[in-house]
């Protein structure tokens, strides 16, 4: 994955090694380096460090650094000013809670992947009528897999549904039945303080959960 390729055949790529993101809230600079090699050696491909985290740009910049490959940006991004900045710092990926279509358009137009927060068929329709790469269905405590499977069945089939929000291996295979194309992994995966060796035993977890599915 280089970074002049362009962004949907660069989450494909990811998506195809392994389509979980790593949800990194709350993760400090210095411990960006020993956690990226937590995960990228679980085989994780896709990495986000939300911007209400303790000096997000520095994580994310030093994680591009060390683990070029893989897909890294940054989470909560609000505005078309945070899509700039992660995007200075190194990061190629850009993930929302909501949809905001000057958001998702700056992402597009500095070349960057973008994965809008969406919880109804109309807020998915519109994030991928402006050029979404994929979706963020958030908060999936609210999105049940019944409501994945409704959605479905109307969406493109190409589109990238990825619930993020109360994952865990043991939730995965109904989501996933009902139609999921991934998933974002928050507080089940990594917590402030958490050790990366224990971050790569749950991401270990999460690899094999997704495997057997």
């Amino acid at each position: 994955m280089t970074p002049s390729s362009n962004p949907a055949s660069i989450l494909a790529q990811a998506m195809a090694q392994l389509p979980l993101i790593a949800i990194l809230r709350g993760l400090t600079p210095a411990e960006a380096p020993a956690m990226g090699e937590a995960l990228v050696s679980s085989g994780f491909a896709i990495i986000e460090v939300p911007l209400n985290s303790p000096e997000p740009l520095k994580s994310i910049a030093a994680l591009t650094q060390q683990f070029p490959q893989t897909l890294i940006g940054a989470g909560t991004v609000l505005n078309v000013q945070q899509v700039k900045e992660v995007h200075a710092a190194g990061g190629r990926l850009v993930v929302a809670p909501n949809f905001n279509p000057a958001v998702v358009a700056q992402a597009l137009a500095l070349n960057m992947v973008v994965l809008p927060g969406v919880a109804t068929p109309t807020e998915a329709f519109a994030a991928l009528e402006a050029g979404a790469h994929g979706l963020k269905l958030f908060p999936a405590e609210m999105i049940t897999p019944a409501t994945v499977k409704a959605m479905r069945a109307v969406l493109p089939k190409a589109a990238a549904l990825m619930p993020v929000g109360g994952i865990t291996p043991e939730n995965m295979a109904v989501y996933r039945a009902a139609g999921a194309t991934g998933f974002g992994l928050g507080s089940a995966l990594y917590a402030p303080g958490r050790s990366a060796e224990l971050v790569q035993e749950k991401a270990a977890a999460f690899v094999r959960t997704w495997q057997a599915i």
